[in-house]
């Protein structure tokens, strides 16, 4: 009670509140998103997401070695397929030389403890755009879970750790977890994008991988028949709760800070680890406003870390990890 009790006596100073304070950020909270393009010598800068770049093989090694020494123990790994490559079936995806499994190897060589996660979806590898087989204007369900278990296998064989469907698939995460038991990978975790939503945020991303959906008749223009409405909460839980029973070992709330209530609530109800993704952009708008004078960029990056971590997040997948760990260090 007032006086007797006065909260600002913890506030003082630095060295108190750094004591006192109940959420710290650290390397180890961070999953860093790589691109991959076919090529050499390739460091291309993302024009929507200042940078950050696309990598050949050769050049991923270099980036690789650096997240090492920062600290940076894990990586999820998106490449961007040729035109020529790309079909209604994902075809190239489940090529054993295509370029994802040859990044899968490229980055265990050069670092074989760094922990390597692999996305798993059609969409970069769809000549519509689009994470399904279509047919009839319909995204196929079960025969995408059936394409998705054959990619989680040919990542595991390549050696990532853990598969991460991105797809938003019904009962995909069984599907790949049984594929994977049956062909002996036992170890190889699923990290599911359980709460998956359709949001606006995605735009760089899809430019740096070339993979939004097409605009043409007979094709769905968006996602959200199998990305979830944003405005949904409760069907988010059942999501996440269905992902756990099918066999996911971590689950992933996307995007991140205008999702954090749905970050809580799921953390409260779930007993494994919980990712978040800072998708491409929240990390676009605040280089853009950085860049105008009108944000302090790594203040207003370290409270956005901290919110999402503060949240719930065991783990963030964030373009900012580097810059992060840079500035704490």
């Amino acid at each position: 009670m007032y006086p007797l009790r006065r909260n600002r006596r913890l506030r003082t100073n630095e060295a108190i509140r750094s004591l006192v304070r109940e959420t710290i950020i650290s390397p180890n909270d961070f999953l860093v998103p790589l691109f991959v393009v076919e090529g050499k010598g390739i460091k291309d800068e993302i024009p929507s997401m200042p940078n950050y770049f696309r990598y050949s093989l050769d050049l991923l090694e270099n980036e690789v070695k650096e997240l090492w020494k920062l600290g940076l123990k894990s990586v999820l790994l998106f490449v961007k397929v040729p035109d020529n490559l790309k079909d209604n079936k994902g075809t190239e995806a489940l090529n054993p030389n295509g370029l994802m499994q040859r990044a899968i190897k490229t980055v265990k060589n050069v670092c074989p403890d760094m922990l390597v996660m692999t996305d798993v979806a059609l969409d970069p590898y769809s000549a519509y755009g689009h994470d399904g087989i279509i047919e009839d204007g319909q995204i196929l369900n079960d025969q995408t879970a059936d394409v998705l278990a054959e990619m989680s296998v040919s990542h595991a064989q390549a050696g990532a750790n853990f598969v991460a469907p991105s797809d938003m698939m019904d009962g995909r995460i069984l599907t790949i977890r049984e594929a994977l038991e049956e062909e002996g990978f036992i170890n190889t975790g699923i990290m599911s994008y359980s709460a998956k939503y359709a949001s606006a945020f995605y735009g760089p991303f899809r430019d740096a991988l070339d993979s939004a959906p097409v605009d043409l008749i007979d094709i769905p223009k968006d996602k959200k028949t199998y990305q979830m409405d944003y405005a949904n909460r409760l069907e988010a839980i059942r999501e996440t709760e269905m992902d756990i029973d099918e066999g996911a070992d971590i689950v992933m709330v996307k995007p991140g800070l205008c999702y954090l209530d749905i970050v809580r609530e799921i953390k409260n109800e779930v007993d494994v680890p919980l990712a978040v993704y800072q998708v491409s952009g929240e990390y676009a708008m605040l280089k853009a406003a950085a860049e105008k004078g009108w944000l302090d960029h790594d203040a207003v990056m370290m409270e956005q870390i901290t919110a999402i971590k503060r949240a719930g997040a065991d783990i963030i997948a964030s373009y900012f990890a580097k810059d992060v760990v840079k500035l704490i260090s």
